[in-house]
C-alpha cells in the first residue's frame, strides 16, 4: 500500500553531535530504474525511513522491467545546508511477488487417446502463470474433480514446466467404455491474495478415448486345483478347463494347447478344453513337489493378430502303495571268532506314504541244511536286527532277506544282505580271501552243475 515503510537509512557523522556539524539530513540523489515513475519512493529527511509514495497499481512485479530498485541516498550534515559535507550509500529494494495472478490452462479442453490395458502418462496439461516461477505463487497442483469414480487416473505436476501430467494408474477396458470425460482444477501452492479468486480458466476438460486391442482368453479360474489319485488309467480325464474372451464385441474362438508340462503326462482337447492323460501319473515322481504336479496351458483366440492367456493346473496326486520298501544296509561284516554275534541292524524305507510305509515286516527267506545260522528280530516298526547263531568260517555269505510294507495289498520285496566274515588279528580286519561264497546246498549245486557243463560240451 502508499506509505508502507520500505527500509531504514543510517548515516554517522564523528563531529560533536550537540552541533550542527552531526546534524544529518536524507535525501534520494537518483533512482535505477526510473519507470514505471522516477519517483516511486520518499525518504523520510530526518529519520531515513524509505517508504512508498505510488498507487499499489505502479508497484507491480509482473509489469516492471526489472523487480530490483536501486536508490543512491545522501546523507548531508549542517541540517541539509548547501554548506555541509555530504556522504552516499546505495539503498537496494527487491520487490517480492504475491499470488496475485491464478495459473490458467491455456485451452478449454484437452484431447487424449490411450490402448486399453495400458498404464502411463497420456497427456500433459499446459497452463500459465504470471507470478514468479521461484515461489509457490507460480507452482501448480491439479486436481481431478469429475469423471474419475474409478480412480482409474492421476494427476502430477512436471516441477520444471509446471505442467500436469494425467496418468493411467489403472488399465482401461474398452468394452467397459470407451470414452472417459474428466474436469480438472488447477490452484497454486500458496492460496491466493484476498482480493483475487480462481476463475473458469482454472478449469479444463479432458476428453479421453480407449481403443480397443485384442486381450486374451482368460482361464476361469486360475489357478485350476484338482485331486486325482497317482496311478489312474492313461486316457483318464482330469479336468475340463474354461477360458473366455473378454473381447466380447468381438466374436472370436478359442483353441487350447499344453505350454508346460514338465512330465509328459498331458494333452488338452484344443476345442473343449478336455484335459487328459498320456501317462501313468505318479506322485513319486521328481516333477512332482509336495504331492501337486503343476502344468501350463494357453487359450488363444483367433484375432488378428491372435491373443494368448495362460492358466496354471495344480493336480494334488494321492498316494497309491505303488513302491516296495527297500533295504539298508545291504552289506556287513564281521570276524569270525567273534563274541557279539549281532551283526547288522537293518532299516526299511518306502517312498510312499502312511499308511502305505511301515511298520515294516521282516523275514528271513527258509534256510537251507539242518542247522540255522541266523536269525532277523523286529526292533522297530522300521529296523531289524540280523544275529549269527553260531560263529562261522571265512566267507562269504548271501543271506536271503524279505521286508514288507503295511499297503493294502502290501508289497514285498526280496533282496539279499551280503556277509562277510573276515579274519580279525590285532584289530585288523583282513576279508582278502572272502571269495568263497557260502549260501545253500542249492547254489553249490547249480554251480557244480555249471562246471560240468562246461567240461563237457
Amino acid at each position: 500500500p502508499l506509505g508502507t515503510t520500505v527500509m531504514r537509512m543510517t548515516a554517522f557523522d564523528a563531529d560533536d553531535s550537540s552541533t550542527d556539524n552531526a546534524l544529518l539530513r536524507y535525501n534520494i540523489l537518483k533512482q535505477t530504474p526510473t519507470k514505471p515513475s522516477p519517483n516511486m519512493f520518499y525518504i523520510d529527511p530526518e529519520k531515513g525511513d524509505i517508504v512508498t509514495v505510488v498507487s499499489p497499481v505502479l508497484l507491480d512485479r509482473e509489469t516492471m522491467e526489472t523487480p530490483k530498485y536501486e536508490l543512491v541516498i545522501e546523507a548531508k550534515d549542517m541540517g541539509g545546508l548547501d554548506v555541509g559535507l555530504t556522504g552516499t550509500a546505495t539503498a537496494t529494494i527487491l520487490i517480492d511477488d504475491k499470488n496475485d495472478h491464478p495459473p490458467e490452462f491455456t485451452k478449454k479442453e484437452f484431447q487424449a487417446t490411450v490402448k486399453e490395458g495400458v498404464t502411463g502418462v497420456i497427456v500433459n496439461l499446459t497452463v500459465g502463470d504470471r507470478d514468479d516461477p521461484a515461489t509457490g505463487a507460480w507452482k501448480a497442483v491439479y486436481t481431478i474433480i469429475n469423471g474419475n469414480p474409478g480412480q482409474s487416473f492421476e494427476i502430477h505436476t512436471n516441477p520444471q514446466t509446471n505442467e500436469g501430467m494425467l496418468s493411467v494408474v489403472k488399465p482401461l477396458d474398452y468394452e467397459i467404455s470407451a470414452f472417459h470425460t474428466l474436469l480438472i482444477k488447477v490452484e497454486n501452492e500458496d492460496p491466493l491474495i484476498p482480493d483475487i479468486a480462481y476463475g473458469p480458466s482454472s478449469t479444463a476438460t479432458v476428453q479421453i478415448t480407449v481403443e480397443d486391442v485384442n486381450e486374451g482368453p482368460v482361464f476361469h479360474p486360475n489357478p485350476m486345483t484338482v485331486t486325482k489319485q497317482e496311478n489312474i488309467p492313461v486316457g483318464s480325464v482330469v479336468l475340463t478347463v474354461n477360458a473366455t474372451d473378454p473381447d466380447t464385441l468381438q466374436h472370436q474362438t478359442i483353441r487350447y494347447s499344453v505350454y508346460k508340462d514338465p512330465a509328459g503326462w498331458l494333452e488338452i482337447n484344443p476345442t473343449n478344453g478336455t484335459i487328459g492323460t498320456t501317462a501313468i501319473l505318479d506322485r513319486e515322481s521328481p516333477y512332482v513337489q509336495n504331492n501337486v504336479y503343476t502344468a501350463l496351458f494357453l487359450a488363444i483366440d483367433s484375432g488378428n493378430p491372435p491373443a494368448t492367456g495362460t492358466g496354471t493346473l495344480h493336480i494334488t496326486l494321492e498316494d497309491v502303495n505303488d513302491n516296495v520298501p527297500s533295504l539298508y544296509p545291504t552289506l556287513a561284516k564281521v570276524c569270525e571268532d567273534a563274541k557279539d554275534l549281532r551283526v547288522v541292524v537293518l532299516g526299511a524305507s518306502d517312498k510312499d506314504l502312511h499308511p502305505n510305509t511301515d511298520p515294516f515286516k521282516f523275514e528271513l527267506s527258509k534256510q537251507s541244511g539242518p542247522e540255522k545260522l541266523w536269525r532277523i528280530t523286529k526292533l522297530n516298526n522300521t529296523h531289524a536286527q540280523v544275529v549269527l547263531l553260531q560263529n562261522l568260517k571265512k566267507a562269504n555269505y548271501n543271506i536271503p532277506i524279505s521286508v514288507t510294507d503295511s499297503g493294502k495289498p502290501p508289497l514285498t520285496n526280496n533282496t539279499e544282505l551280503k556277509l562277510q566274515v573276515c579274519s580279525c588279528k590285532k584289530s585288523k580286519m583282513d576279508c582278502s580271501a572272502t571269495d568263497a561264497l557260502h549260501i545253500s546246498t542249492t547254489l553249490i549245486l547249480l554251480s557244480l552243475f555249471s562246471l560240468f557243463c562246461k567240461s563237457f560240451p
